[in-house]
C-alpha cells in the first residue's frame, strides 16, 4: 500500500479584504461614438443604459491600469506587496500572449514569488478568479490573492460596427482575498455554453498577420441577449440559493455591466426587493468585460450607496459563453 499523502490545510473561510479600481482618463460620450457610427444618443441610451465611456490613453497600458488598482487594493487591505502569495489576472485584451500579465505586474509591484498566471474567461473572470481564490485560501494553498480584471476593449473595437463600436470601455478592478473567521464569499455556480462559442469573438491573431488587419470584436447580438435573459437569471437565482439566505437578505446587486435591459431582465426574475441596491456603473463606463464587476462594486463603496458587511449577489456571463457568480460580503 502506497504511504498516505500530507495534504494542506487553510482557513475555515475567505473574505473580501478590499476592492479598488482604475478608469481610463478619456471619457468618450454618445454624441462623440455617433461621428463613428449611424447612431444617435437617444438609441444607444434607450438599448443599453450608457451615456460614455471610459477609454485608456496610449500611457494607460494594461500593466499600468493594474498596478494603479492593485497598489491601491493591497493598501486598502492593509498589507505590503510581500505578503501577497498569489495573483490572478482575468483580461481577453491583453495582446502579449506569453510572459502572463500577472508575472510582469507582480514584478512592477515587488511581489516577490508569488502563483502568477491569466485567466481568459472574459466577463465572468472576476468571478472565476474570486472562486479560486476561495479555495486556495481554504486548502491552505495561499494566504492572500490579488484578484485583478482589466480590459483595454477600446483597442479591439471595429469603428464601424454600429452593433459592438459602442458598447466597451477601458479599466482595471482589483481585490485582495484572505482568511475570514466567518463565512464572507459563498458557494461559485458556474459553468459555460460551448454551443455558442462562436457568439462573442475575435480573429485570429495568426491570420490577422496575414491579412494586416488588427483582431476586433465581433457579436452575435440577438444570441448573447436570449442567453443572457433566459439562462442568466436562473444562475442568479441558483448562487443566491446555494448561498443559503434569500434575496430579500441581499443588500446589493452588482451584475456584469453589459445591458441594462439584462440587468432588469435579472430583477425581474430575482424579485429582489426595492431597497436593494442594483449597480447601474455602465451608465457611464460602458462594458468592461473582466474589470465590470470589481469596477461597480468600488464605485458603490465610493459614493456609500453600498458599504461595508453588505451581502453582495455577483455575476458575469460573456464570451465563451462563460458565468459565474457568488454571493459574497462587501469589504
Amino acid at each position: 500500500m502506497s504511504a498516505p499523502l500530507t495534504v494542506s490545510t487553510g482557513a475555515e473561510y475567505s473574505r473580501l479584504m478590499s476592492v479598488a479600481s482604475f478608469r481610463g482618463s478619456r471619457v468618450v460620450d454618445n454624441a462623440e461614438m455617433c461621428t463613428h457610427i449611424d447612431s444617435s444618443d437617444e438609441w444607444i441610451q434607450q438599448r443599453t443604459g450608457i451615456i460614455e465611456r471610459r477609454w485608456a490613453t496610449e500611457e494607460e497600458t494594461p500593466a499600468y491600469m493594474c498596478v494603479q488598482a492593485a497598489s491601491k487594493a493591497i493598501e486598502r487591505a492593509g498589507l505590503e506587496p510581500e505578503d501577497i502569495d498569489a495573483i490572478m489576472i482575468s483580461t481577453v485584451s491583453n495582446f502579449r500572449q506569453y510572459p502572463s500579465l500577472a508575472c510582469e505586474v507582480a514584478s512592477i509591484l515587488g511581489i516577490p514569488s508569488p502563483a502568477a498566471y491569466d485567466i481568459r474567461a472574459a466577463c465572468a473572470g472576476f468571478c472565476y478568479g474570486l472562486a479560486q481564490a476561495d479555495g486556495f485560501i481554504r486548502t491552505g494553498s495561499a494566504k492572500h490573492v490579488l484578484i485583478i480584471g482589466m480590459e483595454w476593449l477600446s483597442r479591439q473595437l471595429n469603428m464601424q460596427d454600429r452593433g459592438t463600436a459602442f458598447l466597451f470601455g477601458d479599466g482595471a478592478g482589483a481585490a485582495v482575498v484572505g482568511p475570514s473567521e466567518t463565512p464572507a464569499i459563498g458557494p461559485v455556480v458556474w459553468g459555460s455554453d460551448p454551443a455558442q462559442h462562436d457568439a462573442i469573438w475575435t480573429n485570429d491573431w495568426f491570420d490577422a498577420l496575414k491579412t494586416g488587419e488588427k483582431p476586433v470584436v465581433h457579436m452575435n447580438g440577438r444570441a448573447v441577449y436570449l442567453w443572457s435573459t433566459t439562462f442568466i437569471p436562473e444562475k442568479a437565482v441558483e448562487a443566491v440559493a446555494k448561498a443559503g439566505i434569500t434575496p430579500d437578505q441581499l443588500d446589493v446587486f452588482i451584475p456584469h455591466q453589459a445591458n441594462n435591459r439584462i440587468t432588469d431582465s435579472i430583477l425581474r426574475r430575482l424579485h429582489l426587493p426595492d431597497n436593494v441596491v442594483v449597480s447601474r456603473d455602465i451608465k457611464h463606463m460602458g462594458n468592461v468585460s473582466a474589470a465590470s464587476i470589481p469596477l461597480a462594486m468600488d464605485a458603490l463603496l465610493e459614493s456609500g450607496e453600498a458599504k461595508s458587511g453588505d451581502n453582495a449577489l455577483i455575476i458575469g456571463f460573456g464570451a465563451g459563453l462563460v458565468f459565474a457568480g457568488q454571493v459574497v460580503v462587501l469589504p
